[in-house]
C-alpha cells in the first residue's frame, strides 16, 4: 500500500473529529435530529479549516443506511465511498475548471435522475466563487427550487466573489481559524500514534506557523518526520521552516523596552544572516505587543504562547511604558509591514521601524509636559502616571490657565480702556510667569534638550475676551524672585535648561 500523508490519514471521519468548529457542527447535527435539512449549503473559511471533510461528513450523514442520521457507521461501504469520493450519488466538482456556463447546464440536466442508493443526489462544489456570472446566473433557478431529493453544498475561500443572488438562497456557515492550542494537542495526538517523539514547544512552533490551518499542520509535521526521524525538536522546526523562536522576539521586544537600538539591531542583523524571513519576524513582534497591550487592560488575559518565565520578563520591561505608547509602536510596526510587502530590501525596513519605534516610545508628549507644569505648579500634592489624574490636572489646567494670557494680535483699543490701570494678579496664585507672553516662550526660555522632537504644541485655555489688550506692566521683577519660582525650578530640573542672556 502507498504511503499516505497525515492530513489524508488523519482527516476527519465523523462530526466528532470535526476541531475548531463546535458552532457549524452543532447546526448541523440539530438540523439532522430536527428534520430541518435545507436544499443548499455554503462554506466559508480559510484554507486547512474543514470545508471540504465537513461537507463529506455531512454527506454521510444524509446518505448513510438509515439515514439521515447524526451517528452513523464511518465504516459503512457507502460512508467510505463518499470519503474516498468514488460514490455516485455525492457529486464532487472543482469550480476552478468547471466553471462555465456548459458545465452548470449539464449539472441541470442531471438533478432530474434520482439517487442510486442513497436518499439524496448530494452535488458538492468546491471553490465555487471561480465560476463565471453567467454560469451563476444559469444555476440560479435550478439552486433556489431543486427536486426534493437534490441537495447543493458550496465550499469558498472568497466569499465576495459570489453573487449576492447565490448568497440569499444558501445557508451560510463561517469556519473560524483552528485556535493554535487546538492545533498542537491534535499535532501531539498524531505524533503518538505515529510513535514519534514530539516535543511540546515543538508543536506550538508548528502550530503558530500554521496560522489556523490544520491541513498545513499535519503537512508540517509529516515534513518534519522525514527530516528528523522519530525525535522533532524546536530547533529543527526553526530550521527547518526558517520560523522566529519566542525567546528571540521576546529579546527584541525587550531592546525596544530598554530603547537599546544597537541591541534591537544585532538581532535583525542576526536573525537575517541565518536566512528568517524577517517579515515572520515583524508578525511576531506584533503579536507580542498585542498580548502586552491585552494584558494591561485585562491580567488575566493570555500569554499567547510564551513560556511564564518569558512572560514575566517582558512585562516586567514593559511597566514603564503606558498603553497609548505601544499602540503607537504597533501603528509604527503596521505602516513598516506594509512597506516590506513590496520592498525587495526588507532587513532595511525592519531595521528603519524598529529605531522609529525606540524613538516613540522614548519621545516627550503634550500630555507629559502638561503634567509635569501642572504638578510643579502644585496642583497635586504628588505626580502620579494615572490616566485619571492625567484627565484630571488637564482640566485643572484649562481652569486655571496658569495665568499665562493666550496669544493674540495687537489691536487698537478705546481711549477709556488704554487709561485703564492694571489690576495686579490675584493674591495666592502660585504661577509667576506673568512675564512671558506665552507657554512657547516659558519653554524656549528653560529649556535646553540635546534632541528636541521636531514639533512642540501646548494647548492652554483662553482667557476671557476683552476688549482690548492689557497694556504690559513696567513694574520689574526681581530675578531672584524669578529664580525662586517653583515653576520656573521644576521645569529647570526635568528639562535641564540654563539660563541665557539675552
Amino acid at each position: 500500500m502507498s504511503y499516505q500523508v497525515f492530513a489524508r490519514k488523519y482527516r476527519p471521519a465523523v462530526f466528532a473529529d470535526v476541531l475548531g468548529q463546535d458552532h457549524v457542527v452543532r447546526t448541523l447535527t440539530n438540523a439532522i435530529r430536527q428534520n430541518r435539512l435545507a436544499h443548499a449549503y455554503l462554506f466559508v473559511g480559510p484554507r486547512g479549516t474543514g470545508k471540504t471533510s465537513t461537507a463529506r461528513i455531512f454527506a454521510k450523514a444524509l446518505n448513510c443506511p438509515g439515514g439521515p442520521m447524526v451517528d452513523f457507521d464511518p465504516n459503512d461501504p457507502v460512508c467510505l465511498q463518499i470519503a474516498e469520493g468514488t460514490s455516485l450519488d455525492v457529486v464532487e466538482i472543482d469550480g476552478a475548471s468547471n466553471n462555465g456556463v456548459d458545465e452548470v447546464r449539464t449539472l441541470r440536466e442531471s438533478v432530474s435522475y434520482l439517487p442510486m442508493s442513497g436518499q439524496f443526489k448530494i452535488y458538492y462544489i468546491d471553490e465555487v466563487h471561480m465560476l463565471t456570472t453567467s454560469a451563476f446566473n444559469a444555476l440560479l433557478k435550478t439552486l433556489e427550487e431543486p427536486p426534493p431529493h437534490v441537495k447543493f453544498i458550496f465550499a469558498t475561500t472568497e466569499v465576495h466573489k459570489i453573487l449576492p443572488t447565490i448568497l440569499s438562497r444558501c445557508q451560510r456557515f463561517d469556519l473560524r481559524p483552528i485556535p493554535t492550542e487546538t492545533i498542537a494537542a491534535h499535532l501531539l495526538h498524531i505524533a503518538s500514534k505515529e510513535s514519534v517523539t514530539l516535543d511540546e514547544k515543538a508543536s506550538w512552533a508548528i502550530a503558530k506557523g500554521a496560522d489556523g490551518g490544520m491541513r498545513d499542520a499535519q503537512s508540517m509535521l509529516d515534513q518534519l518526520v522525514a527530516f528528523c526521524g522519530q525525535k522533532i525538536g524546536e530547533e529543527d522546526v526553526i530550521s527547518i521552516f526558517g520560523f522566529t523562536s519566542r525567546e528571540t522576539v521576546a529579546s527584541l521586544c525587550d531592546a525596544i523596552f530598554q530603547k537599546n537600538t544597537a541591541a534591537a539591531l544585532q538581532i535583525i542583523h542576526r536573525e537575517f544572516s541565518t536566512g528568517r524571513d524577517v517579515t515572520q519576524l515583524l508578525n511576531e513582534l506584533i503579536g507580542v505587543l498585542r498580548a502586552i497591550i491585552v494584558a494591561k487592560v485585562d491580567p488575566d488575559a493570555s500569554n499567547e504562547g510564551i513560556p511564564d518565565e518569558i512572560w514575566q520578563q517582558l512585562l516586567d520591561a514593559s511597566k514603564n511604558c503606558k498603553a497609548d505608547r505601544l499602540l503607537a509602536v504597533i501603528d509604527v510596526f503596521a505602516d513598516t509591514e506594509g512597506r516590506m510587502k513590496w520592498a525587495s530590501n526588507r532587513r532595511l525596513h525592519l531595521e528603519l521601524g524598529v529605531i522609529k519605534a525606540i524613538q516613540t516610545i522614548g519621545e516627550a508628549r503634550v500630555s507629559d509636559i502638561i503634567n509635569v507644569l501642572a504638578g510643579a505648579s502644585g496642583f497635586f500634592p504628588e505626580q502620579s502616571s494615572d490616566v485619571g489624574v492625567e484627565k484630571s490636572a488637564i482640566a485643572e489646567v484649562e481652569k486655571e490657565s496658569i495665568s499665562v494670557p493666550p496669544r493674540v494680535e495687537q489691536v487698537a483699543a478705546p481711549a477709556t480702556v488704554a487709561e485703564t490701570t492694571p489690576q495686579p494678579p490675584p493674591a495666592g496664585k502660585k504661577s509667576k510667569v506673568g512675564d512671558f507672553s506665552s507657554m512657547d516662550d516659558l519653554i524656549e526660555e528653560a529649556t535646553d534638550l540635546p534632541e528636541p522632537p521636531p514639533e512642540v504644541h501646548i494647548a492652554v485655555a483662553a482667557a476671557p475676551a476683552k476688549a482690548a489688550v492689557e497694556p504690559k506692566r513696567d513694574t520689574a521683577r526681581p530675578v531672584d524672585d524669578f529664580h525662586n519660582d517653583p515653576l520656573i525650578s521644576k521645569a529647570i530640573e526635568i528639562f535641564a535648561a540654563k539660563f541665557v542672556s539675552v
